[in-house]
């Protein structure tokens, strides 16, 4: 049986664990001895305690494995997948890190080592989408929504998280990049606020993330731009925060002691923003992607409208983006992924085979994509 080594034990990673445990030998590791316990006492999955942020750490632990799963939060990401190349292990990553992955692209091939990054629900599925359609037409405009929601909207955030805060947080203060008629477009985030109708949800608010991510570097598209859903009035709350200082990095000093806002706040937020034993959640994402071939003009939309799983009690988060993980470190394990290094999931995707791989593997999980096509005959 192959052996795979999962990197973080959250609720995300949690999801990865019990549905990878299927079908392989799996190990998780986590500093945190309460969700290590967990998936021990619950579902038999071996586990190793240790400190993620040691590098020499994660190369012993990680050697006797065939791929490492890497689902730690996005501030210990780089690193971790820098050392897990350098130990010349296939990883696949959830961590959605600020840094430019392909910074690691020549190790990697160095290594002979293949790193599927971003590979979630957005980025991540989005791009698998994205990748397969570049393949079959000529896109010539890719639009994202996508978001994480309560299903009841409690004051004061209607909000809650799944990953870490801190990565939320990112959401709120990190430039947004988007592609406009073929230039990169740099905006501050929360700007170009929409209202967008979603059955079965109703009103969400949406506006600028930098969640186009490796896609403004590998697809040569006129017009790509990501969007954050949220419940209406979340700008404004998360505006009056970001200019209050409360997201501010730069240490001020408070009874004698420095002291980043920024952790002050993710601090805070953690109680705030954490889903009770039983709170469901849900999940929404609509993909718009307009192309032609051969002259024929065609717009694909993907929707997405997923709820948590009162059956095996499973985020709805959790499931879509760390089922959309398992499957492709299934189409690692199987050989079915080729190419090395620095491997972003649009890669992945422009194998008809691949993608659609993933899809029926989603399906089989509860996690549906419905997809449209509409042909202008104009």
């Amino acid at each position: 049986m192959r052996k795979v080594i999962l990197l973080g034990a959250g609720l995300v990673g949690k999801a990865i664990a019990i549905d990878l445990h299927k079908q392989y030998d799996v190990t998780v590791v986590d500093i945190a001895a309460k969700a290590l316990n967990a998936l021990n006492d619950l579902h038999k999955i071996k586990t190793i305690r240790a400190d993620l942020s040691d590098s020499t750490a994660v190369k012993s632990i990680v050697k006797d494995f065939d791929i490492v799963i890497g689902a730690v939060p996005g501030h210990m990401g780089y690193k971790l997948v820098k050392n897990v190349i350098t130990a010349g292990k296939d990883i696949v990553d959830i961590s959605f890190f600020p840094e430019d992955p392909f910074t690691l692209d020549e190790l990697a091939k160095k290594q002979n080592v293949t790193a599927v990054v971003d590979c979630g629900l957005a980025p991540g599925m989005g791009n698998l989408i994205l990748g397969y359609h570049q393949g079959q037409m000529t896109v010539t405009s890719f639009k994202c929504l996508v978001g994480g929601l309560p299903v009841i909207r409690e004051w004061p955030f209607e909000y809650k998280a799944v990953f870490s805060p801190l990565d939320v947080i990112e959401e709120y203060i990190r430039p947004a990049r988007f592609v406009e008629n073929g230039n990169i477009v740099i905006k501050e985030p929360l700007t170009d606020p929409e209202l967008v109708y979603f059955d079965r949800v109703g009103t969400l608010e949406a506006w600028n993330t930098d969640g186009l991510r490796t896609l403004i570097r590998t697809m040569d598209i006129p017009d790509m731009i990501e969007k954050t859903l949220r419940y209406p009035g979340t700008i404004e709350y998360v505006k009056v925060l970001r200019e209050s200082g409360f997201f501010s990095t730069k240490e001020i000093e408070i009874n004698g002691y420095p002291v980043r806002p920024l952790d002050l706040t993710g601090k805070l937020l953690t109680s705030k923003w954490k889903l009770s034993p039983g709170e469901e959640d849900l999940t929404v994402m609509r993909i718009t992607i307009t192309g032609s071939h051969k002259g024929e003009k065609k717009t694909y939309t993907y929707e997405l409208f997923d709820r948590y799983d009162k059956t095996t009690r499973t985020l709805s988060m959790a499931r879509t983006t760390g089922y959309t993980c398992t499957a492709v470190a299934g189409l690692l394990l199987r050989g079915k992924i080729k190419r090395k290094g620095i491997c972003p999931p649009e890669y992945v995707g422009s194998d008809p085979e691949n993608f659609n791989f993933v899809l029926n593997y989603l399906r089989d999980r509860g996690v549906v994509y419905k997809i449209t096509t509409i042909f202008d005959e104009t």
